[in-house]
């Protein structure tokens, strides 16, 4: 996932801030070679065409939504996305589960 970037975007709540710390250790978990960026601009969810956050994007493509996803939700998102260039089922935030 080198030249990759992960994207956690949302106000900066709580539920924000969790989701980026948990990214950031599973990151290191699955030893993904890349940083994680936490955005509170959150005019960049409307560029996206999400309504819900915070989001966990890579490459600014969302993969999930909303503050209730899992350890397992993000490790799951993150290794099925893991070096796939711009690709995220057009950008659905389902991960192309839909």
């Amino acid at each position: 996932m080198k030249n990759q970037s992960i994207q956690i975007i949302g106000s900066g709540c709580p539920t924000c801030k969790k989701l980026f710390e948990t990214t950031k250790e599973i990151v290191k978990e699955l030893s993904i070679d890349t940083e994680v960026e936490h955005i509170t601009d959150v005019s960049k969810l409307v560029e996206m065409g999400v309504m819900t956050s915070p989001v966990l994007a890579i490459n600014g493509k969302p993969l999930l939504t909303g503050g209730g996803n899992s350890k397992d939700d993000i490790r799951q998102a993150l290794q099925n996305n893991a070096g796939k260039e711009n690709d995220v089922s057009a950008g659905c935030p389902c991960g192309g589960k839909c």
